[in-house]
């Protein structure tokens, strides 16, 4: 198989679904080999099978169960693509908005603590195990991409505080890893998602119309974004494309950071599954 990852060698954490899983898919057909990971291996089984049901001429995947806030579970999982020859593509993308996440007055610390150990240890724990896989295979160039968000950039009126502030950490971590790196050839970028339909995402919002409508009229489009569609964008960090591109807020937000006053009509309508 060719494509833009033809003989790339691809770990995902957060993997089951949402963004993880269409990356996982993209990634395929792309030629890459997978590690596919998640805290769930219920959840991982069902992607994987999902994932050769539309790529059956996949090149590799793989699954791993993975807590990436514990250390020695993520630097197992990247030891494993040893056997690969060593990882090319890093995407941390597993993470959490809990529930009870709110203001500094009602964020419970363990709450607090929770979101730090998996958004913002995670991406440090995926990151370094990363530097050490590529440098022990003595490669000359490597992508890492850790999913931030928009929230990162704007302030918000429904405050979710342990996800901004881990957010934020996540974006400031990754610039400085792209400096750090950069004359290793490793490249780090922070993928920035405004609100997408994604289950974690639904889930939250639940029936709660009013709810959801505060969002949604933020954005130019008239709609949340589609996981696919960061999928492409990740595809495209991750490969050799983007290779003068380090360092960076990768933002696709359908045009909501930059937006006052947002267009009346109808929405526009999200992708079709055939742009995988």
């Amino acid at each position: 198989m060719t494509g833009r990852l033809a003989g790339k060698n691809a770990i995902v954490t957060g993997a089951a679904g949402g963004i993880g899983l269409e990356t996982c898919i993209l990634f395929a057909k792309e030629g890459a080999s997978v590690l596919m990971t998640d805290i769930s291996e219920p959840a991982l089984e069902k992607a994987v099978t999902k994932l050769k049901e539309l790529v059956p001429e996949v090149v590799k995947v793989e699954t791993a169960k993975c807590d990436v806030s514990n250390e020695k579970s993520v630097a197992a999982v990247v030891e494993s693509l040893d056997s690969w020859g060593g990882v090319d593509v890093m995407f941390n993308n597993a993470g959490i908005m809990h529930a009870d996440d709110a203001d500094a007055i009602e964020t419970p610390e363990k709450i607090w603590d929770l979101t730090m150990n998996i958004n913002v240890k995670g991406v440090w724990y995926g990151s370094k195990h990363a530097i050490i896989s590529l440098r022990k295979h003595k490669k000359t160039k490597g992508s890492i991409i850790n999913t931030a968000s928009v929230v990162a950039l704007v302030g918000s009126a429904t405050p979710q505080l342990a996800y901004t502030a881990s957010k934020g950490a996540v974006m400031a971590l990754t610039r400085e890893l792209a400096i750090v790196h950069a004359r290793e050839g490793f490249r780090f970028n922070a993928l920035c998602p405004a609100p997408l339909n994604t289950p974690l995402l639904q889930d939250w919002l639940g029936d709660d119309q009013p709810k959801r409508l505060r969002r949604e009229i933020h954005f130019p489009t008239g709609r949340f974004g589609e996981a696919i569609e960061l999928a492409h964008a990740v595809v495209f960090l991750a490969s050799d494309e983007s290779s003068f591109v380090n360092a960076q807020d990768f933002v696709v937000d359908g045009g909501m950071t930059r937006a006052y006053v947002t267009p009346e009509g109808p929405a526009t309508q999200p992708p079709s599954n055939n742009s995988r």
